[in-house]
């Protein structure tokens, strides 16, 4: 890729990024949750955390919240897909958070027809959806 992109006025950049976990022990996911859910609300209980962290969702919305990521420390020889990264099916059985980071990608896309914050309260059918003519 040659062609070089100036940035101009009013162009959108869009970053669409997947990463993957496996966990690998339920409860050690569970419990780690559970203590962000503690470190983010220093006040709570443990049994208060066990009420407001009882499932997946539950446990994914608050590992996110306290970290931005679910795997947050994990280092990039093991995220790494393709070349350099864990052989397919490889999992890291010892993380302390019951998870095993399985693949990070992200695209940059440019040109969206209107950004998320554009579409107000009604976001489109698929806002990870590719734009029309983006480059593959």
């Amino acid at each position: 890729m040659d062609e070089q992109t100036a940035p101009t006025a009013g162009m959108t950049i869009s970053v669409r990024t997947r990463r993957d976990v496996v966990i690998v022990d339920p409860e050690r996911f569970l419990a780690s949750a559970r203590a962000a859910y503690r470190d983010l609300y220093p006040e709570a209980s443990e049994e208060c955390a066990a009420e407001n962290v009882r499932d997946l969702y539950d446990a994914v919305h608050i590992l996110l919240n306290r970290f931005g990521r679910l795997a947050a420390d994990a280092p990039e020889a093991v995220i790494r897909c393709g070349h350099g990264g864990l052989q397919p099916g490889q999992r890291v059985l010892d993380r302390p958070d019951g998870l095993s980071p399985a693949g990070e990608l992200q695209r940059i896309v440019l040109e969206d027809q209107m950004p998320l914050q554009d579409y107000g309260c009604f976001l489109p059918e698929d806002p990870f959806a590719l734009p029309p003519n983006s480059l593959a």
